[in-house]
């Protein structure tokens, strides 16, 4: 693989997402909590020392 075509790629998909309006970035991040909860399931988390869990908080956009 071409490391620096990779990089490239990258810098390129970052400047693509950084344009984005803030409210497609928020929706974007809502798929995102949405699939890391049903990836992770509903069952208790885990407990083990050393993981830092925090709680989500739901975004809810001012009205106008």
């Amino acid at each position: 693989m071409n490391l620096q075509k990779i990089l490239e790629s990258k810098r390129a998909l970052r400047q693509v997402h950084a344009a984005r309006p803030i409210a497609e970035k928020l929706r974007m991040l809502d798929v995102l909590r949405e699939r890391e909860v049903a990836i992770r399931g509903t069952g208790t988390p885990s407990t083990a020392p050393g993981i830092l869990r925090e709680a989500a908080v739901p975004w809810h956009p001012k009205s106008k």
